[in-house]
């Protein structure tokens, strides 16, 4: 006779979870189909690293929202990481991030391009769907991104990035939280 503990089981369904957010993430639709993405999924001492860094930053800058969200993520089996570069789309006009267009703008390579940044909401959003469909719960925390960005989990081209716990707990440990 075989028997399976639920936390390995919840634990494995977990991590298929991620890799399906991760699919869905990347074929999200994309302005003129550029992909400016990275995603990646955190598991065991890598999430223990972040809830360090997250820490870290949370005493540094005084914001102890990222303390919170750093125990969070402790309890955690995955974390999905996705991040996007900051890449004009060539654009003769348009104009939405405060130029007259992509050449312009190309000129303050810092400043986020709209896409970039409304493809990113976009493929979020999309992962956090699949987990909708499979009953996991989650949350988008910047506070993660911050902290993988900063970590190098990213390359150094990635500027904006979140990150998405997983849990699968009878109480939705991201919310109703101190």
């Amino acid at each position: 006779m075989s028997v399976t503990d639920e936390k390995r089981i919840l634990a494995n369904g977990l991590r298929e979870v991620a890799a399906k957010m991760v699919i869905a993430a990347r074929t999200a639709p994309k302005a003129r189909g550029i992909d400016t993405f990275e995603i990646k999924i955190a598991e065991g001492d890598t999430i223990s690293s972040l809830a360090g860094k997250m820490k870290e930053t949370a005493a540094e800058y005084d914001v102890p929202f990222f303390e919170r969200d750093a125990g969070n993520i402790l309890d955690c089996p995955v974390v999905v990481l996705i991040g996007t570069r900051i890449k004009s789309i060539g654009l003769k006009k348009c104009g939405m991030c405060g130029f007259s267009g992509c050449d312009e703008k190309n000129e303050h390579p810092d400043i986020p391009c709209v896409f970039n940044t409304g493809d990113l909401g976009i493929a979020v959003g999309s992962a956090v769907s699949v987990c909708t469909d499979q009953r996991a719960d989650n949350r988008i925390m910047y506070t993660i991104g911050q902290a993988a960005m900063e970590m190098g989990l990213f390359d150094s081209d990635i500027r904006i990035a979140y990150g998405i716990p997983l849990s699968a707990t009878s109480k939705n440990p991201f919310f109703d939280r101190k």
